[in-house]
C-alpha cells in the first residue's frame, strides 16, 4: 500500500482538487539541474550523483524513493508532480531521465524548509553531462 507523507498528500489532494486552499503558496520557475533519487543524495549513503549513480537512481526511483531535482544553486526540489500526473512513484518518463541535466518550467512550493516541484513541462534535456563514473566507479557496483 502507497503511504504517501501529509505534505506531500496535501499537496497532490489540491492538484486534484480546484479551489482548496494550500498551506504554501506556488511560485512559478524555471529551474535548471541534476535528477537525482532523493534518498542516496540527501543519506551520502554512496556517491549519489551524476554517471557513477545512474544505475542505481533508476532502481531508486523505480522502487518508489522519491525523485528531486538538484539546483545549480545546491537546492534540492522533491519532484511531486510531472507534466500533467499527479503521481511520480516509478513514473516511466522520470526512469528515463534520471541523472539527466534538464531546465523545468513549473511550480515550486515551499514549506517548512522543503521545496517541492510540479514540472509543468521540460524545457531541455541535455542528457547525462555529470561524467563522475572514471572517478567513483559505477554504484553501487563500484571497484
Amino acid at each position: 500500500m502507497l503511504r504517501l507523507s501529509a505534505p506531500v498528500l496535501g499537496l497532490l489532494t489540491a492538484l486534484l482538487a480546484p479551489g482548496l486552499v494550500l498551506a504554501a503558496t506556488p511560485n512559478r520557475a524555471q529551474v535548471t539541474g541534476e535528477v537525482i533519487d532523493t534518498w542516496c543524495y540527501l543519506s551520502e549513503i554512496m556517491y549519489a550523483e551524476g554517471s557513477a549513480h545512474h544505475q542505481c537512481a533508476i532502481w531508486c526511483a523505480a522502487g518508489g524513493v522519491p525523485v528531486g531535482l538538484l539546483a545549480e544553486d545546491g537546492q534540492v526540489y522533491f519532484i511531486v508532480g510531472f507534466e500533467g500526473r499527479t503521481t511520480t512513484l516509478a513514473d516511466p518518463r522520470l526512469l528515463e531521465i534520471q541523472t539527466h541535466r534538464i531546465t523545468v518550467d513549473g511550480s515550486v512550493f515551499e514549506r517548512d524548509g522543503l521545496k517541492y516541484l510540479v514540472v509543468s513541462e521540460v524545457l531541455k534535456d541535455e542528457g547525462i553531462v555529470n561524467l563522475t563514473h572514471e572517478e567513483y566507479g559505477i554504484q553501487p557496483f563500484g571497484e
